[in-house]
Protein backbone atom coordinates (compact mmCIF):
# COMPACT_ATOMS: atom_id res chain seq x y z
CA UNK A 1 0.00 0.00 0.00
CA UNK A 2 1.36 3.17 -1.01
CA UNK A 3 0.26 4.82 2.24
CA UNK A 4 2.83 3.09 4.23
CA UNK A 5 5.21 4.78 2.56
CA UNK A 6 3.67 7.87 3.66
CA UNK A 7 3.72 7.00 7.38
CA UNK A 8 7.33 5.66 7.34
CA UNK A 9 8.81 8.97 6.75
CA UNK A 10 6.50 10.77 9.07
CA UNK A 11 7.01 11.58 12.73
CA UNK A 12 6.15 8.34 14.98
CA UNK A 13 2.21 8.27 15.67
CA UNK A 14 0.74 10.57 18.40
CA UNK A 15 0.59 8.63 21.39
CA UNK A 16 -0.62 10.89 24.04
CA UNK A 17 -3.11 13.94 23.26
CA UNK A 18 -1.22 15.42 26.28
CA UNK A 19 2.75 15.02 25.14
CA UNK A 20 1.62 16.49 21.80
CA UNK A 21 -0.05 19.94 23.39
CA UNK A 22 3.03 20.31 25.47
CA UNK A 23 5.32 19.79 22.68
CA UNK A 24 3.57 22.15 20.10
CA UNK A 25 2.54 24.93 22.73
CA UNK A 26 6.11 24.83 24.72
CA UNK A 27 7.78 26.60 22.02
CA UNK A 28 7.39 30.52 21.51
CA UNK A 29 4.66 30.98 19.47
CA UNK A 30 4.32 34.41 17.18
CA UNK A 31 0.91 36.69 18.13
CA UNK A 32 -1.25 36.80 15.00
CA UNK A 33 -4.29 37.67 17.00
CA UNK A 34 -7.17 35.74 16.16
CA UNK A 35 -5.65 35.09 12.71
CA UNK A 36 -7.39 37.23 9.84
CA UNK A 37 -5.33 38.41 7.22
CA UNK A 38 -8.00 41.72 6.86
CA UNK A 39 -11.44 41.27 8.60
CA UNK A 40 -12.39 44.92 7.31
CA UNK A 41 -11.36 44.48 3.17
CA UNK A 42 -13.98 43.29 0.96
CA UNK A 43 -11.74 42.01 -1.28
CA UNK A 44 -7.99 40.55 -0.96
CA UNK A 45 -5.65 40.66 -3.39
CA UNK A 46 -3.20 37.57 -3.02
CA UNK A 47 -0.29 35.63 -4.88
CA UNK A 48 0.17 31.86 -3.94
CA UNK A 49 2.39 29.53 -5.69
CA UNK A 50 3.39 32.58 -8.22
CA UNK A 51 -0.74 33.24 -9.28
CA UNK A 52 -2.17 36.52 -8.69
CA UNK A 53 -5.44 36.32 -6.88
CA UNK A 54 -8.77 38.37 -5.86
CA UNK A 55 -10.51 36.93 -3.09
CA UNK A 56 -13.84 38.41 -1.99
CA UNK A 57 -14.80 38.25 1.80
CA UNK A 58 -17.55 39.66 3.94
CA UNK A 59 -16.83 41.93 6.59
CA UNK A 60 -20.61 42.57 7.34
CA UNK A 61 -21.52 38.75 7.80
CA UNK A 62 -18.04 38.49 10.30
CA UNK A 63 -19.40 41.01 12.00
CA UNK A 64 -23.18 40.50 12.32
CA UNK A 65 -25.07 38.08 14.72
CA UNK A 66 -25.98 35.30 12.42
CA UNK A 67 -26.52 32.37 14.03
CA UNK A 68 -24.92 29.67 13.54
CA UNK A 69 -21.29 31.34 12.93
CA UNK A 70 -19.66 33.64 10.68
CA UNK A 71 -16.19 32.68 10.90
CA UNK A 72 -16.22 31.56 6.88
CA UNK A 73 -17.05 35.28 5.79
CA UNK A 74 -13.42 35.89 5.69
CA UNK A 75 -9.76 34.86 4.79
CA UNK A 76 -7.45 33.58 7.60
CA UNK A 77 -3.74 33.73 7.44
CA UNK A 78 -3.32 30.08 7.47
CA UNK A 79 -5.49 29.47 4.29
CA UNK A 80 -3.18 30.49 1.60
CA UNK A 81 -0.26 28.86 3.11
CA UNK A 82 -2.08 25.91 3.32
CA UNK A 83 -3.33 25.67 -0.07
CA UNK A 84 0.25 26.20 -1.43
CA UNK A 85 1.91 23.83 0.65
CA UNK A 86 -1.34 21.18 -0.36
CA UNK A 87 -0.93 21.58 -3.85
CA UNK A 88 2.78 21.96 -4.60
CA UNK A 89 4.80 18.88 -6.32
CA UNK A 90 6.56 18.63 -2.78
CA UNK A 91 3.72 17.93 -0.99
CA UNK A 92 4.43 14.40 0.53
CA UNK A 93 0.79 13.57 -0.61
CA UNK A 94 1.39 13.86 -3.90
CA UNK A 95 5.36 12.16 -3.88
CA UNK A 96 3.66 9.26 -2.52
CA UNK A 97 1.21 8.72 -4.88
CA UNK A 98 -2.00 8.92 -2.68
CA UNK A 99 -3.01 12.31 -4.75
CA UNK A 100 -2.64 12.83 -8.44
CA UNK A 101 -4.30 13.77 -11.46
CA UNK A 102 -6.86 11.58 -10.92
CA UNK A 103 -7.93 12.12 -7.24
CA UNK A 104 -10.90 12.93 -5.52
CA UNK A 105 -10.84 15.26 -2.55
CA UNK A 106 -13.42 17.12 -0.32
CA UNK A 107 -12.40 20.25 2.13
CA UNK A 108 -14.73 20.76 5.38
CA UNK A 109 -14.77 24.41 6.44
CA UNK A 110 -14.15 25.55 3.03
CA UNK A 111 -15.22 29.37 4.23
CA UNK A 112 -15.74 32.02 1.34
CA UNK A 113 -11.90 32.01 -0.38
CA UNK A 114 -12.48 28.58 -1.95
CA UNK A 115 -8.00 29.30 -2.20
CA UNK A 116 -7.65 25.35 -1.76
CA UNK A 117 -10.03 24.40 -4.27
CA UNK A 118 -8.88 26.81 -6.41
CA UNK A 119 -4.98 26.06 -6.04
CA UNK A 120 -5.74 22.24 -6.12
CA UNK A 121 -8.01 22.27 -8.98
CA UNK A 122 -4.97 21.92 -11.76
CA UNK A 123 -3.53 18.70 -10.42
CA UNK A 124 -6.62 16.38 -9.23
CA UNK A 125 -9.96 15.25 -10.93
CA UNK A 126 -12.35 17.42 -8.48
CA UNK A 127 -12.06 18.66 -5.20
CA UNK A 128 -15.72 19.31 -3.29
CA UNK A 129 -16.06 22.26 -0.93
CA UNK A 130 -18.59 22.40 1.66
CA UNK A 131 -19.93 24.47 4.18
CA UNK A 132 -22.63 26.15 5.43
CA UNK A 133 -24.68 27.53 2.70
CA UNK A 134 -24.28 31.21 3.99
CA UNK A 135 -20.73 30.88 2.45
CA UNK A 136 -21.77 29.60 -1.38
CA UNK A 137 -22.30 32.95 -2.69
CA UNK A 138 -18.98 34.06 -2.45
CA UNK A 139 -16.98 31.01 -3.12
CA UNK A 140 -18.70 30.46 -6.22
CA UNK A 141 -17.74 34.26 -7.33
CA UNK A 142 -13.96 33.33 -6.30
CA UNK A 143 -13.99 30.57 -8.06
CA UNK A 144 -15.67 31.84 -10.90
CA UNK A 145 -13.11 34.86 -11.16
CA UNK A 146 -9.66 33.51 -10.28
CA UNK A 147 -10.28 30.30 -12.34
CA UNK A 148 -10.95 32.73 -15.21
CA UNK A 149 -8.30 34.71 -14.54
CA UNK A 150 -5.84 31.87 -15.31
CA UNK A 151 -3.88 32.95 -12.30
CA UNK A 152 -2.43 36.01 -15.01
CA UNK A 153 -0.65 39.04 -13.31
CA UNK A 154 -4.09 41.31 -12.62
CA UNK A 155 -4.15 44.78 -14.81
CA UNK A 156 -2.82 47.70 -13.32
CA UNK A 157 -4.62 50.06 -10.98
CA UNK A 158 -5.23 52.73 -14.15
CA UNK A 159 -7.00 49.66 -16.45
CA UNK A 160 -8.94 48.97 -13.08
CA UNK A 161 -10.40 52.64 -12.69
CA UNK A 162 -10.99 52.62 -16.31
CA UNK A 163 -12.65 49.69 -16.96
CA UNK A 164 -16.56 50.01 -16.05
CA UNK A 165 -18.09 47.22 -13.20
CA UNK A 166 -19.11 44.14 -14.67
CA UNK A 167 -22.76 43.99 -15.54
CA UNK A 168 -24.54 40.84 -14.52
CA UNK A 169 -24.26 39.26 -18.31
CA UNK A 170 -20.51 39.63 -17.91
CA UNK A 171 -20.32 38.04 -15.03
CA UNK A 172 -22.54 35.35 -16.16
CA UNK A 173 -19.80 34.76 -19.12
CA UNK A 174 -17.19 34.72 -16.68
CA UNK A 175 -18.88 32.29 -14.72
CA UNK A 176 -19.29 30.02 -18.16
CA UNK A 177 -15.74 30.35 -19.20
CA UNK A 178 -14.39 29.54 -15.89
CA UNK A 179 -16.52 26.31 -16.02
CA UNK A 180 -14.94 25.14 -19.66
CA UNK A 181 -11.65 26.13 -18.68
CA UNK A 182 -11.67 23.45 -15.64
CA UNK A 183 -15.01 21.42 -16.41
CA UNK A 184 -16.45 19.76 -12.88
CA UNK A 185 -13.03 20.18 -11.31
CA UNK A 186 -14.56 22.36 -8.20
CA UNK A 187 -17.62 22.53 -7.02
CA UNK A 188 -19.41 23.81 -3.64
CA UNK A 189 -22.07 21.92 -1.94
CA UNK A 190 -23.37 22.93 1.47
CA UNK A 191 -22.27 20.43 4.33
CA UNK A 192 -23.49 21.37 8.28
CA UNK A 193 -21.49 19.32 10.39
CA UNK A 194 -24.04 19.43 13.09
CA UNK A 195 -27.20 18.47 10.93
CA UNK A 196 -25.56 16.37 7.79
CA UNK A 197 -24.21 13.05 7.36
CA UNK A 198 -21.33 12.84 4.77
CA UNK A 199 -22.75 10.46 2.07
CA UNK A 200 -21.30 9.03 -1.38
CA UNK A 201 -23.53 11.71 -3.04
CA UNK A 202 -21.02 14.06 -2.23
CA UNK A 203 -19.10 13.28 -4.51
CA UNK A 204 -20.56 15.02 -7.20
CA UNK A 205 -19.95 12.06 -9.46
CA UNK A 206 -21.44 9.15 -11.20
CA UNK A 207 -17.82 7.20 -10.88
CA UNK A 208 -16.49 8.06 -7.90
CA UNK A 209 -17.89 6.54 -4.69
CA UNK A 210 -15.47 8.02 -2.51
CA UNK A 211 -12.30 10.66 -1.89
CA UNK A 212 -8.71 10.21 -1.53
CA UNK A 213 -8.66 12.61 1.33
CA UNK A 214 -10.16 15.32 3.29
CA UNK A 215 -9.01 18.21 3.83
CA UNK A 216 -9.60 20.96 6.36
CA UNK A 217 -7.92 24.61 7.48
CA UNK A 218 -8.42 26.48 10.67
CA UNK A 219 -11.54 24.43 11.40
CA UNK A 220 -10.73 23.76 15.37
CA UNK A 221 -11.64 27.00 17.61
CA UNK A 222 -14.90 26.24 19.36
CA UNK A 223 -15.28 23.43 21.91
CA UNK A 224 -18.56 22.38 21.21
CA UNK A 225 -17.84 21.91 17.11
CA UNK A 226 -14.93 19.12 17.75
CA UNK A 227 -17.36 16.12 17.75
CA UNK A 228 -19.21 17.02 14.60
CA UNK A 229 -16.26 18.13 13.43
CA UNK A 230 -14.58 14.82 14.30
CA UNK A 231 -17.73 12.68 13.39
CA UNK A 232 -17.46 14.50 9.76
CA UNK A 233 -14.26 13.43 9.09
CA UNK A 234 -14.40 9.98 9.85
CA UNK A 235 -17.77 9.49 7.89
CA UNK A 236 -16.18 10.77 4.55
CA UNK A 237 -13.16 8.49 5.41
CA UNK A 238 -15.51 5.52 6.14
CA UNK A 239 -16.78 6.17 2.48
CA UNK A 240 -13.91 3.89 1.41
CA UNK A 241 -15.19 1.36 3.15
CA UNK A 242 -17.80 0.96 0.99
CA UNK A 243 -16.09 1.87 -2.23
CA UNK A 244 -16.16 -1.28 -3.87
CA UNK A 245 -13.77 -0.04 -6.85
CA UNK A 246 -10.50 -1.63 -6.96
CA UNK A 247 -6.96 -0.81 -5.48
CA UNK A 248 -8.27 1.81 -3.65
CA UNK A 249 -5.76 3.50 -0.79
CA UNK A 250 -7.57 4.59 2.32
CA UNK A 251 -8.64 8.18 2.57
CA UNK A 252 -5.96 10.58 3.81
CA UNK A 253 -7.38 13.33 6.82
CA UNK A 254 -5.39 16.58 6.65
CA UNK A 255 -5.63 18.77 8.91
CA UNK A 256 -3.84 22.31 9.46
CA UNK A 257 -4.87 24.54 12.43
CA UNK A 258 -3.51 27.82 14.35
CA UNK A 259 -1.87 27.06 17.26
CA UNK A 260 -4.56 29.31 19.62
CA UNK A 261 -5.91 27.42 22.84
CA UNK A 262 -4.33 24.41 24.49
CA UNK A 263 -6.58 23.50 26.00
CA UNK A 264 -8.94 23.75 22.64
CA UNK A 265 -6.04 21.58 20.64
CA UNK A 266 -5.96 18.74 23.58
CA UNK A 267 -9.65 18.59 23.45
CA UNK A 268 -9.91 18.15 19.48
CA UNK A 269 -6.78 15.67 19.34
CA UNK A 270 -8.23 13.41 22.16
CA UNK A 271 -11.54 13.20 20.28
CA UNK A 272 -9.70 12.83 17.02
CA UNK A 273 -7.39 10.17 18.11
CA UNK A 274 -10.33 7.87 19.18
CA UNK A 275 -11.03 7.24 15.52
CA UNK A 276 -7.98 8.14 14.00
CA UNK A 277 -4.35 7.16 14.25
CA UNK A 278 -2.80 10.74 14.38
CA UNK A 279 0.73 12.16 12.64
CA UNK A 280 2.25 15.75 13.22
CA UNK A 281 3.87 16.60 9.70
CA UNK A 282 7.58 17.36 10.79
CA UNK A 283 8.50 21.02 10.13
CA UNK A 284 10.93 20.48 7.06
CA UNK A 285 7.63 18.77 5.33
CA UNK A 286 6.16 21.89 5.55
CA UNK A 287 6.50 25.45 3.73
CA UNK A 288 8.85 27.46 6.37
CA UNK A 289 5.55 29.89 6.89
CA UNK A 290 3.45 26.72 7.68
CA UNK A 291 5.81 25.75 10.34
CA UNK A 292 5.32 25.30 14.18
CA UNK A 293 7.32 27.85 14.85
CA UNK A 294 5.51 30.15 12.78
CA UNK A 295 2.26 29.41 15.11
CA UNK A 296 0.62 26.73 12.53
CA UNK A 297 0.92 22.43 12.36
CA UNK A 298 -0.28 20.04 10.47
CA UNK A 299 -1.77 16.57 11.30
CA UNK A 300 -2.34 13.73 9.26
CA UNK A 301 -5.10 11.06 10.61
CA UNK A 302 -5.64 7.17 8.82
CA UNK A 303 -9.30 5.87 10.07
CA UNK A 304 -8.54 3.30 12.24
CA UNK A 305 -8.64 -0.26 10.82
CA UNK A 306 -7.84 1.32 7.10
CA UNK A 307 -4.55 0.05 7.28
CA UNK A 308 -3.72 -2.94 9.16
CA UNK A 309 -1.28 -2.88 12.36
CA UNK A 310 -0.03 0.25 11.55
CA UNK A 311 -0.08 0.15 15.62
CA UNK A 312 -2.36 -1.49 17.91
CA UNK A 313 -5.96 0.07 17.44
Amino acid sequence: MKIRGLLQILADPIEAPDEETYDVFAQSLPSHSLGFIDPKASALELTIAGRDLTIHQSPGVLSSNRSGGTTGAVVWKITPLFAEWISSDQNPLFTHGLLNSSSHIIELGCGISALVGILLAPRVTSIVLTDQSYVAKLVEQNIAENDHNGGRPPPSSAAKKSRPAASSKTKAHALGAAEQKHPGRVHFTPLDWETDTPTAALTLSDSARSFDAVVACDCIYNEALIDPFVSACADVCRLRGEDDSPDLEPTVCVIAQQLRDPEIFEAWLTRFMESFHAYRVPDEMLLEGLRSSSGFVVHIGILKGAVPNPESD
